[in-house]
Order: C-alpha cells, then structure tokens, then sequence
C-alpha cells in the first residue's frame, strides 16, 4: 500500500511538472501546494520562525516559475524545489553577500540545452514578463532588480538603487510576489510579448549608445532617441536631466574611462544596462568597475527616466555625476 502511494506521488509529480514546463500555470500552483509542507519545513529549519521564512517562501515560487525547465527529473521535483528554498535561505544568512540571480545556480545538473537556452526559447519567460507589466512601478522594479539582474540583486543594493530603506525593499518584494502570482493567473491565457527580442533590441541600444559616446555623438543619440523631458535620479530625487548626463558621459569620455555591456533585460516599462567599466591605464581608480542603468520608458518606448547605480562603488566617490 506504501509502495503504491508512493509511485502514484510520483506519478502526479512527473505530469503535474510536464504540464507547468508546458506553460501551465495551474500546474506549478498545485506542485507548489503539494510540496509547501517539505519546503516550509526546509525555511523554517534554517531561518525559525518569523517573516524571513515567509520571504523565502515567496521568493522561491518566483524561482520555480522561471527555472522549472530546468527539471530533468520531473519525479524529483521536490528535491529541486526545497534546493531552491535551502539555497534562498542561506543567501539571506549571507545578507553581506549579493545575492545571485535566480539564472545562476539554483538547478540539478542538466545536459544541453542549458538553462539559460531553455529560458530564451520558452514562452514561460514572456509569461513572467506580461505578468510584471502589470504590476505599479514602485512594486515592478524591486522584482526585477531581484530576480533579473546580475550585480544588482541583495537587499542592500536594491535599497540603494531605489533610495528606500532595506525595510521597504522587503515589503516591496513580498508585495511583488504576491501581485505577480496574482497577475500570472490573470494573464496565462493572454497574448504575452516577446521578451527575447525585446531584450535583443535593448542590448544593440546600449551597444549603440556606448558607440555613440565613444565617437562623441552621445548628445546627438539622446536628443534622438530619449524622451526631451528625461530625468536624472539619485534614488528618488531628480538631480538633472539629459544636460547632466552629458556632460558627466563626455567627461568620463574625455579621461579615457570605457563602458562595456556585461547584462541587459527589458519589458515595455523597464530595461536595465549593466556595464563592466574599464578606467585608463595611468588611472585605474577614475571610475567604479561597474555601473547599473535603470531605465523607464514611456509610450514610445523613450528613456524618461534614468537611476545610474554603481554595485561596487568606490570608498570616497560622488554617486553622479560620476558613470
């Protein structure tokens, strides 16, 4: 009678994660609740009682949704999602560390096509998008600082890109999570964007937009592309629009500082540019190594509004004008 039960858990986990890798919404919600015990227990276990464990709870359905292809085994699914839940809890007890993206890290060892590949031909992707576009900015952009980008994704720094307390940051992400999930059941029969071109275009862009600063086209590149009322933000407040900008990009320019893609992502609302920064030779301390641009677009699809966050800063530097 064990024997049985046991190879019919099974038997549903392997169809119920056939059916979520195919899109199915339902599916991954049911996978969730069969196995919420064995992950609560697994938060709980490493964080006690309390919102911390609740958060990881939250974070780790978002993790599911995006890396459920990542599954080679779909009778092991539980496995693979209390390894989502242990892997989440112990980044929270590293608070010091950033934390990775949930594209790094978090699957059981696959054969090609990777999960990265997966991601970028799977319309589950478009899906999560469709879904953050129906979120307020305010909630939007913490997930997918969060969940979407390389070196911008701990507590800290989302904190420090958005100008909010830590506190708001986690009340964002736990609200986020909750509207997401929400909006997912709303839009799983809607047409969904595509998101991999949408991510194509904004990485030629930024190509683009570093390659017109280097040939001194920048302000040219702006007036053209960018909305004429851009704004310039420390976290909240606007510290200058289009002008500033190029003046601190001509500068940097000027002094022999470099800018180079490392990470783009993009919605109809949001794209993020995450650059590597490479300083002169004779001033390898000009600028930090690294610098984020956080980016909402209007209707057209226009830059309006721009945060520059550096994920590794330098001791003593300015935040701007400094790129």
């Amino acid at each position: 009678m064990i024997r049985e039960t046991a190879e019919a858990a099974l038997a549903e986990d392997t169809a119920l994660t056939l059916a979520a890798q195919a899109g199915e919404v339902a599916a991954l919600g049911l996978l969730l609740e069969r196995h919420r015990a064995g992950m609560r227990a697994v938060a709980l276990g490493i964080l006690g009682p309390g919102p911390d464990a609740e958060d990881v709870l939250q974070e780790a359905a978002v993790t599911a949704l995006r890396r459920i292809g990542d599954v080679r085994d779909p009778g092991a699914v539980g496995a693979w999602l209390r390894m989502i839940v242990r892997n989440s809890a112990r980044s929270l007890l590293r608070a010091t560390v950033p934390a990775r993206p949930v594209d790094e890290g978090l699957h059981l060892p696959t054969t090609e096509p990777g999960p990265e590949q997966w991601l970028e031909q799977s319309a589950l992707r478009d899906w999560v998008w469709e879904a953050l576009e129906e979120l307020t900015p305010v909630l939007r952009l913490p997930l997918v600082l969060r969940h979407f980008t390389t070196g911008v994704s701990s507590y800290e720094q989302i904190a420090h890109a958005c100008g909010v307390p830590v506190g708001t940051v986690r009340s964002r992400l736990s609200q986020g999570r909750a509207k997401l999930a929400a909006a997912l059941a709303a839009t799983a029969d809607t047409a969904h964007g595509d998101t991999d071109r949408r991510t194509r275009e904004t990485s030629t862009q930024a190509r683009e937009t570093l390659a017109a600063a280097e040939s001194g086209q920048f302000a040219r590149l702006l007036t053209e592309r960018w909305s004429p009322e851009v704004a310039l933000l420390r976290g909240n407040d606007r510290v200058g629009g289009g002008d500033l900008l190029v003046r601190a990009m001509d500068g940097d320019i000027e002094a022999g500082v470099r800018q180079r893609l490392a990470h783009a992502v993009a919605g109809r609302t949001l794209a993020v540019w995450e650059m590597d920064i490479v300083n002169p030779s004779d001033d390898p301390g000009h600028c930090p190594p690294s610098v984020a641009w956080l980016m909402t677009l209007d209707e057209a699809g226009r830059v309006h509004r721009l945060r520059l966050f550096h994920p590794r800063p330098l001791p003593t530097m300015e935040l701007l004008p400094v790129l």
